[in-house]
C-alpha cells in the first residue's frame, strides 16, 4: 500500500530550527515530484515547497523563501524540509505529497496526514 509518513514535527520557539521528514513506501518514489504543503487553523492548504523527481529543481512560497530548504533522497525513499528562523505564522500542520501524471495524463496525488509544527514562545 501507498504510504508517507510525516515525522519531525513538534515545538519550537520563534527563530528556532525543525526538520521534516517524509518517507514514503509503496510507489515508484523517484518518479514523482515531492511537495510539502501546510494548513493552518481556519486557512486554505498552500503550496510551501516542492522538488523535481530528480532533486534538480526545487520552489519555494514565497513567504519561506531564504528560511526553508527542501531536499530528497531516493535512494531512502525520504524527502526533508530544513526549516530555519521560524516564525508564529509557519504554525501549521504540514503535509507530505506526492503527484505524478500516468499513461492517460491522469494526476497521481498522494497525501501523508501531516505533521503539527506549533512556532510559539
Amino acid at each position: 500500500q501507498v504510504q508517507l509518513v510525516e515525522s519531525g514535527g513538534g515545538l519550537v520557539q520563534p527563530g528556532g530550527s525543525l526538520r521534516l521528514s517524509c518517507a514514503a513506501s509503496g510507489f515508484s518514489f523517484s518518479s514523482y515530484v515531492m511537495s510539502w504543503y501546510r494548513q493552518a487553523p481556519g486557512k486554505e492548504r498552500e503550496l510551501v515547497a516542492r522538488i523535481s523527481s530528480g532533486g534538480g529543481n526545487t520552489n519555494y512560497a514565497d513567504s519561506v523563501k531564504g528560511r526553508f530548504t527542501i531536499s530528497r533522497d531516493n535512494a531512502l525513499k525520504t524527502v526533508y524540509l530544513q526549516m530555519n528562523s521560524l516564525k508564529p505564522e509557519d504554525t501549521a500542520v504540514y503535509y507530505c505529497n506526492a503527484e505524478a501524471v500516468n499513461y492517460f495524463k491522469e494526476r497521481l496525488m498522494y497525501w501523508g496526514k501531516g505533521t503539527l509544527v506549533t512556532v510559539s514562545s
